[in-house]
């Protein structure tokens, strides 16, 4: 299995559920299915407009692969992911607005968690697009909770970022309600706005539906943060080990934004990439395996024995 890219074990989920702030909050598990020792335990964060499940869960009949939870199971380790307050089947009571910083309070309920039910050692997070800045933030609260951290479609300053600007013509809309309706022509537009024709056909319609199957609106505190309030994380406090993930395509994550946060981050054990033929979702992409390979390389990498 570790040399087939594809090769993927459809698992069975476990629901979990603890509280955040007071509020609940849901959790999705999926553990190591491949013989030996767990090589780890990752920790996904959600983005602006979906739940976690359709993210990092995805179900389309035939490719088990097409969840990225499925194919790291399939190679070792343990996956986790939750839906951030106001998503999914956490509490979306309209006093939640689901900012950056509420995210990041969820990422820490969640890792205490799993702390709590006996995993050992720092966890590996990845999180896309406003969930890089929620686990960036959670790593940066907490440096002791996260060993690697993977972001990916992540903005820093907002700095040459087409899809912000045009989201900032409607900041008076976001900023009157606290949730924004979503429907089939918005989902789609995910997959359209950036470079038509980067998205997998059999993963899109699946997605949206799932997507659609639990939340008919989404909450406004992220676009509100990323239109208004960035920079939101300071790369010189990041201590763990790093990776930014910048798709070819990508409107949101301007590349000389993320270079320069790149540049500012301490820790020496740290990459970036740029992923070939994709936009802004990296998991619902024909290039999708790309995404899958890059992250499984940096979260097996080897300790560095010489640290100078």
């Amino acid at each position: 299995m570790q040399d087939d890219i594809r090769a993927t074990t459809k698992t069975e989920g476990k629901a979990h559920r603890t509280t955040s702030q007071g509020q609940e909050v849901f959790i999705w598990e999926k553990p190591s299915v491949a013989d030996g020792p767990v090589r780890g335990t990752i920790l996904f964060v959600h983005g602006s407009s979906m739940a976690s499940q359709p993210t990092f869960d995805l179900q389309v009949e035939g490719m088990p692969e097409a969840s990225v939870m499925d194919w790291f199971a399939s190679r070792g380790f343990n996956t986790w992911c939750f839906d951030c307050r106001g998503y999914g089947r956490s509490y979306k009571g309209e006093d939640v607005l689901a900012t950056i910083a509420n995210g990041a309070d969820d990422a820490k309920a969640v890792s205490d968690y799993i702390i709590a039910r006996g995993e050992s050692g720092p966890l590996f997070a990845y999180g896309i697009s406003s969930g890089a800045l929620r686990a960036a933030t959670f790593a940066e609260r907490h440096p002791d909770r996260v060993s690697r951290l993977a972001l990916d479609a992540m903005v820093w300053t907002g700095e040459g970022s087409p899809t912000l600007e045009q989201r900032r013509k409607k900041i008076d809309d976001w900023r009157g309600t606290v949730r924004r309706p979503v429907n089939q022509e918005f989902m789609w537009s995910i997959f359209t706005r950036d470079h038509p024709g980067t998205v997998h056909d059999s993963f899109a319609q699946p997605f949206i539906d799932q997507v659609l199957a639990l939340d008919d609106s989404m909450p406004n505190g992220t676009y509100i943060d990323m239109c208004t309030r960035l920079p939101l994380v300071d790369p010189e406090k990041l201590e763990a080990a790093t990776i930014v993930m910048r798709g070819e395509f990508d409107g949101i994550a301007g590349i000389d934004d993320l270079l320069a946060f790149f540049k500012r981050l301490p820790n020496a054990d740290k990459e970036f990439a740029v992923m070939k033929g994709i936009s802004h979702a990296s998991f619902t992409q024909k290039n999708f395996l790309i995404a899958y390979q890059i992250l499984h390389g940096f979260f097996t990498r080897p300790a560095s024995d010489y640290r100078g």
